[in-house]
């Protein structure tokens, strides 16, 4: 039996797949695509966050659920922990992607010493998963706060995403313990040749979870693009959203994905 899923579904035509990051829900892309009204998106809340059930199991169980419920020929656009989901769909079903967006990710988020992998720390994520246990909604609050520093409204533009997010469910405990293990220990790398259809890579340069060096690291094939946002941490499309809207419709219509299926 299929476990429920969320999604908010806005806008028509070519559909548009958003996958969260970690510790908050699919409503943080909700500001993002009420710009977007020409797409179909479907923001989701991964297993166990938001008004998901959790899906017991790893990162190819959580794959196999999301791709079984939304559409086929979707482009699948994922930030932090969404973008390792989203690539991972892209690896196993390259025939059913249209397209990929990872925007501040990485196929294998911690550092690594010996071949040297630029990444987070081991101390880093420790320190930050023990403060989600001890206070979640206040350890989300200031992590969106920290993400909307350089943005002209970045007050406005947190208060209202921190709307979004709080308003849900707090995520499973569960779905934390899976998604901090995915952090630590998935390690996407070695299939990444796997991926040959359009994949636009945006990348914050001032973003220290994610280094923008790992762009220089990736499979540069003719379909693959890498945008550093120069002013960005984390989340550019909260810091930064119009460049980060600019960006992102200049490559659909590029690619072609500017109108229907």
């Amino acid at each position: 039996m299929t476990s429920s899923l969320f999604y908010h579904v806005s806008g028509d035509g070519q559909p548009l797949v958003w996958l969260h990051g970690w510790g908050v829900n699919g409503s943080i892309f909700l500001p993002t695509v009420a710009q977007l009204p020409q797409y179909r998106s479907y923001c989701v809340d991964l297993p166990g966050f938001g008004d998901s059930q959790p899906q017991p199991g790893t990162l190819d169980d959580w794959a196999e659920r999301l791709f079984e419920q939304l559409p086929t020929n979707a482009i699948w656009l994922g930030w932090s922990l969404g973008g390792l989901v989203a690539t991972r769909i892209a690896q196993r079903w390259p025939q059913q992607v249209r397209g990929l967006v990872t925007i501040a990710s990485s196929p294998r988020f911690m550092a690594q010493a010996t071949p040297p992998w630029p990444g987070i720390a081991a101390a880093v994520m420790q320190q930050f998963a023990e403060q989600l246990r001890q206070d979640l909604q206040q350890t989300v609050e200031r992590f969106l706060a920290l993400q909307a520093m350089g943005s002209a409204s970045a007050r406005d533009d947190i208060r209202h995403i921190k709307e979004l997010v709080l308003s849900k469910p707090q995520p499973d405990a569960l779905a934390l313990a899976q998604g901090l293990n995915m952090l630590q220990q998935v390690d996407l790398r070695s299939d990444l040749s796997l991926i040959t259809l359009p994949w636009l890579r945006l990348w914050g340069k001032l973003d220290g979870l994610v280094p923008r060096k790992i762009a220089t690291l990736l499979p540069q094939t003719p379909q693959s693009q890498d945008i550093i946002l120069l002013k960005a941490s984390h989340a550019p499309f909260i810091s930064h959203s119009e460049d980060f809207l600019d960006n992102l419709r200049s490559w659909l219509q590029i690619k072609g994905f500017n109108s229907g299926q």
